[in-house]
């Protein structure tokens, strides 16, 4: 039987009720206590999921408290990041790792200095839809994988979110900061460690409109790009375009797709769990369907309305396996999948992108990281209820 962690959970806002589920699905961590810089909402929270509430630095003290699951805003990572790690407590935070390269640079430096696991959203490329990819890839289902695109495009938060402002702040916001981590972990574990950057963007509208809760119709400025077209190249010799946006009303194209010198395949949502893979291994239109949904992190457990394409009306969310992962890998002394060089890596992307956007000059990834290994049914079974 597996050890079973207190967390503390630090940063109240709607994703918190996700990892929340993660009890109904992981026998290996428990989130007895939660904090937040507003009180009123750490106590609505605790009410909600009868635990208790206390302030941040309470939190960050309690010696009952092994791993802190740090939910805060992005511009918030680094700071509750860094304390956890110095009052010896592990830590796994949303995406991104941090908002600045030198950030995340200093909290796994610090994370190995102190002997402490540092580990990070997103864990969607765990599920059945990315695994069932990679098992796909290493069995040579399409040979080697030399071209791609991916495709993140929509008409941005401002409609469905209160508080919209922080996707579209400068430094902290943006398409490529907001779900780029999605798309680019599951390149990264697809293919392995990217080697340059190129990219382009733009700014559609300057101004944009809330669209709900008290500040409905209230207008707020944009201060950052909203859409960027990027060219990845990865060790591999790989070529991936990728578009992300927030400037687009609806599209008809696949979120990922690989082409190899044996065939082609059709990724699904890297910000899901399931999804079906298809693949092709000749031209005459036929694609072979893989389906996910008997698989353990597959299966499909939530319903979504969404319209995007090539997303099915039932999904599979299981948000907080990267955490249950990492809690085993600290109680056995192994390294998690969500680890701190891959996050590190994926922000190296994410700022190059950015860098090699703003001034026209390709970018060159300073980082690496190791593809993590195959995440097997015996493994995930050993985490599960």
């Amino acid at each position: 039987m597996n050890k079973v962690f207190n967390v503390g959970l630090i940063g109240c806002g709607h994703i918190s009720e996700t990892y929340f589920r993660g009890h109904d699905y992981f026998n290996n961590f428990k989130i007895v206590k939660c904090a937040d810089i507003n009180l009123d909402n750490a106590k609505k929270c605790a009410d909600t999921y009868d635990i208790s509430s206390c302030s941040v630095e309470e939190l960050l003290n309690d010696p009952e408290i092994e791993i802190i699951l740090n939910l805060t805003i992005p511009r918030a990572h680094y700071e509750v990041a860094k304390k956890s790690l110095e009052n010896g407590k592990h830590v796994y935070s949303e995406k991104p790792m941090a908002v600045n390269f030198s950030e995340g640079e200093e909290l796994l430096a610090l994370s190995k200095s102190k002997g402490l696991y540092i580990g990070n959203a997103p864990d969607t490329f765990l599920g059945g839809g990315i695994q069932k990819s990679i098992d796909l890839i290493n069995k040579n289902k399409i040979g080697n994988v030399r071209l791609g695109s991916a495709i993140f495009a929509y008409p941005g938060v401002q409609s469905y979110h209160p508080n919209p402002e922080p996707w579209f702040a400068n430094n902290e916001g943006g398409p490529v900061m907001d779900m780029g981590p999605y798309y680019l972990t599951a390149l990264v574990n697809l293919l392995g460690p990217a080697k340059s950057v190129h990219g382009i963007s733009t700014k559609v509208f300057e101004k944009r409109v809330i669209g709900i809760g008290p500040k409905k119709d209230q207008e707020f400025s944009v201060e950052c790009p909203t859409s960027y077209l990027v060219n990845l190249e990865f060790h591999n010799q790989a070529l991936i375009q990728i578009t992300l946006s927030f400037d687009v009303v609806a599209h008809q194209r696949n979120h990922i797709e690989l082409y190899g010198d044996r065939g082609s395949m059709i990724v699904p949502d890297p910000n899901m769990f399931g999804g079906s893979v298809l693949t092709s291994n000749d031209d005459s239109g036929v694609w072979e369907e893989h389906k996910t949904d008997d698989l353990p992190l597959g299966k499909i457990n939530i319903t979504s309305q969404s319209g995007r394409a090539n997303e099915s009306p039932t999904n599979a969310n299981y948000r907080g396996v990267g955490l249950a992962e990492m809690a085993y890998c600290i109680e056995n002394g192994l390294n998690h999948r969500c680890n701190g060089e891959l996050s590190l890596h994926v922000l190296d992307i994410i700022k190059s992108t950015m860098k090699a956007a703003d001034s026209k000059i390709p970018q060159e990834i300073k980082t690496t990281c190791q593809k993590a290994e195959y995440f097997s049914l015996e493994e995930i079974q050993k985490i599960l209820k």
